[in-house]
């Protein structure tokens, strides 16, 4: 039993999960779960309550049974001692005023991210104002590579999403191609494939592959595709760079996926088996979002923005080239509206920062959320401030086939524009021998695409071609 008094008013809470709801900011994922605080009040008691329990009692009190979740099992077993040392005598509120100080620096910060428990990331998160989950999350750096290098500071990578209703290859081909020469793609060429069948990730991964050779271009491609497809596909002999899944932070919403970590294990011991990394050996790419698994009736009791903390645990586990937050894309039932979202957004990517994790966010919302792109634009700019390590370029922002709102390729180039960021370095040659990025980093005028135009043909052999068919 944990209690704290405001006035004459003593407030009580039963365990430890129900400070941590109640201590969350306002968000319709717990209110229709029944967690959120009845009033503000209540929600500040449970923060001093909060502010004054040591950064111990997350290792002794685990918010889903031991027992019972392998995902507890995997968060406790894995803690690293060693690393926690430095902060293990410090309350959730001193370790806020920690992280705020020039002692938490760059090398600090990375040397204690095996230390921290994603419950830890979560509850210090719920203490801080937006400006704090900024400024923390901004001196983080966390570096992944397959075939270019992710994560350096001064640097901002873009997935091209050229997702397509009928998977049509050439209007995937095309919107691959219109992101590059608007400097995308150097986190991933990532498509969601419309049909569920190995066959058809079977095709856009030798459409993507051929795309990626043929044009010299160091990065690494995905079709997102349960991780169950993805090893039948590499049974194939298709051309699979990065192991995709999605997954969620108690062991049973991740049943509710498909998947457990024995699964996710092999997918990335097959990825590994395939050598085709050359920068680094990050083969792993995780989708998470708040509200997954309260969606999938498997949360426990437990709020939404911790479970999603304890999804980054998993993904920590493996190493991952990518990690996103899809923020918006569950719907209104879990973030309302665009400040709810935009709170979200910061959270996930400081938790996943302070957790060791190249962190991105798709920063969406669905046509049915109180939101819209001037709400997205906000959200991008904090995040870009924040330090961001990559997030989706979709042709006109508008996703014909998941049928929901994203950023786009124009905004990216804001993003890098307005905050002098600069693509993953190996890209960012490619670009500039390619001509679509000047010296300077820049965007090159109309005529200098055209010769960009120009020379991707001369690469092609003077045909814009895949393996399905010649491009318009």
């Amino acid at each position: 039993m944990y209690a704290s008094t405001l006035g004459s008013v003593r407030y009580t809470f039963p365990d430890l999960k129900a400070v941590l709801a109640a201590a969350s900011p306002p968000r319709s994922g717990d209110q229709l779960a029944g967690l959120a605080a009845g009033s503000m009040e209540e929600r500040v008691a449970a923060r001093y309550v909060l502010a004054d329990l040591p950064l111990a009692r997350f290792l002794e009190d685990a918010v889903v049974p031991y027992e019972a979740d392998e995902v507890t099992r995997l968060i406790i077993d894995g803690h690293d001692q060693a690393a926690f040392a430095r902060v293990s005598g410090m309350t959730v509120g001193s370790f806020r005023e920690w992280l705020l100080s020039d002692e938490a620096d760059t090398a600090s910060l990375s040397a204690l991210a095996p230390g921290v428990t994603p419950e830890m990331a979560a509850a210090v998160s719920k203490l801080m104002r937006n400006q704090d989950l900024i400024a923390v999350a901004r001196k983080c750096e966390v570096i992944s590579a397959f075939r270019n290098t992710i994560g350096l500071k001064g640097r901002l990578s873009v997935r091209i999403q050229p997702n397509h209703p009928t998977d049509d290859p050439t209007g995937i081909a095309t919107g691959v191609l219109d992101g590059l020469l608007l400097g995308g793609g150097d986190a991933v060429i990532g498509i969601n494939p419309a049909a569920d069948s190995i066959e058809t990730q079977v095709m856009l991964l030798q459409l993507l592959d051929e795309l990626r050779e043929r044009y010299r271009i160091p990065t690494q491609s995905c079709v997102l595709s349960h991780i169950t497809n993805t090893l039948a596909a590499i049974e194939r002999h298709a051309p699979v760079d990065l192991v995709f899944q999605s997954v969620a932070g108690t062991e049973a919403a991740n049943r509710s996926f498909g998947v457990d970590l024995a699964l996710l294990r092999e997918g990335r011991d097959a990825g590994l088996s395939l050598g085709r990394h050359t920068v680094g050996s990050n083969v792993m790419y995780f989708e998470t979002g708040q509200g997954s698994a309260l969606s999938a009736e498997a949360h426990h009791g437990v709020d939404q923005q911790t479970l999603e903390a304890r999804a980054y645990g998993v993904a920590r586990a493996f190493r991952p080239l990518l990690v996103n937050s899809v923020v918006g894309f569950i719907g209104p039932e879990y973030l309302f509206d665009g400040r709810q979202i935009a709170r979200a957004a910061l959270e996930d990517h400081f938790c996943g920062k302070l957790l060791g994790l190249p962190m991105g966010v798709d920063v969406c919302y669905t046509n049915h959320a109180e939101a819209d792109q001037d709400d997205v634009d906000s959200i991008l700019t904090l995040l870009g401030v924040a330090g961001v390590t990559f997030i989706m370029g979709v042709p006109g922002a508008d996703d014909v086939m998941l049928n929901y709102q994203s950023t786009s390729y124009h905004d990216a180039l804001y993003l890098r524009q307005a905050l002098g960021l600069r693509p993953a370095p190996e890209f960012e040659a490619w670009l500039v021998g390619l001509g679509v990025l000047g010296p300077d980093g820049r965007l090159q005028g109309q005529a200098d695409m055209r010769l960009a135009s120009e020379r991707l043909l001369r690469l092609s052999g003077g045909r814009l071609t895949t393996a399905i068919g010649e491009l318009p």
